[in-house]
């Protein structure tokens, strides 16, 4: 589940708007500029993000990984809820 997501960039929002693309279809093409994504335990997260601040790299927790029957991804955004 995606529930913490960085601010989509103005560019992400153009192409939207210009090409009146669905939300649910920007997340999964362009993946509204969201960068390289790390699945781990939730105990080393917070070092994983402490490091990227050392390289001025933006990074924070957006999600969490849940127990479910099926293979899914819920993204949970200003725009709505996507399940994937």
């Amino acid at each position: 589940v995606k529930d913490n997501m960085f601010s989509i960039p103005p560019l992400f929002k153009l192409i939207q708007e210009q090409s009146e693309t669905d939300w649910k279809e920007m997340y999964q093409v362009f993946n509204c500029g969201h960068r390289m994504e790390l699945y781990v335990a939730p105990e080393i997260a917070n070092d994983i993000i402490e490091i990227s601040k050392r390289f001025n790299v933006e990074a924070q927790i957006i999600g969490r990984v849940e127990a479910s029957e099926t293979k899914k991804l819920t993204i949970k955004s200003e725009f709505g809820e996507f399940v994937y």
